[in-house]
């Protein structure tokens, strides 16, 4: 088995906790029907891209629900962002002043997630977060998302990067089943059951 030599971390739920369920919660308060996950999803999704900006994804849900106001729908959007424990922001930060890895974040999101990010981090505690990272991906930024096999083929690309020397990092198995399909060493995390601060000793056999 070859040394890894590279990390490629998601930010949710493997750094930030999140509330999953939060948006569609807080959306079906506000009168949004449960029936319209489906949109709602392909919506988000092209958001998620940068496909739309912040503007063309809130108009779309104040014009279709025109009893939400703008505010009331970037709360319910923003109720998944939690907290960022110390204790990960110390852990990476520590990894990152060893040098012995690349490390790349690799994230869907986007930009009222990340302003929402920052709000709950603190502005400084981001960009000591943010400067532990050879590369930050977002993927508003890179107009790819994950699980699509694309996304992983432009890390691995644009960093020049052999597969089978990457740990690939990330809380849904959807999305790191597609990076192992190419070859990518992968941890499934499981919040609440797992952290990654004890990524060396959990993932210890892949060091």
């Amino acid at each position: 088995m070859s040394t890894i030599k590279t990390i490629i971390f998601d930010f949710g739920d493997v750094f930030i906790n999140l509330d999953k369920p939060a948006i569609e919660r807080e959306l079906i308060k506000l009168g949004v029907p449960k029936s319209i996950s489906l949109d709602m999803n392909h919506i988000a999704s092209k958001y998620e891209k940068g496909l739309i900006n912040t503007d063309a994804l809130t108009n779309y849900f104040t014009n279709k629900f025109s009893k939400i106001s703008k505010e009331d729908f970037i709360k319910a959007w923003n109720a998944i962002i939690l907290d960022f424990p110390e204790c990960r922001l110390k852990f990476i930060e520590e990894l990152a002043s060893e040098n012995k890895y690349k490390l790349i974040l690799l994230s869907n999101t986007n930009d009222l997630h990340i302003e929402q990010v920052i709000k709950n981090m603190r502005l400084n505690r981001y960009k000591r977060f943010k400067n532990c990272f050879d590369r930050f991906y977002l993927s508003q930024e890179i107009h790819l998302s994950k699980p699509n096999s694309n996304i992983y083929e432009f890390i691995l690309n644009q960093n020049h990067l052999n597969a089978n020397e990457c740990l690939f990092i990330d809380d849904l198995k959807e999305n790191t089943d597609a990076a192992f399909k190419l070859g990518i060493h992968v941890w499934n995390l499981i919040p609440g059951q797992e952290d990654i601060t004890n990524l060396f000793t959990s993932k210890k056999h892949l060091f």
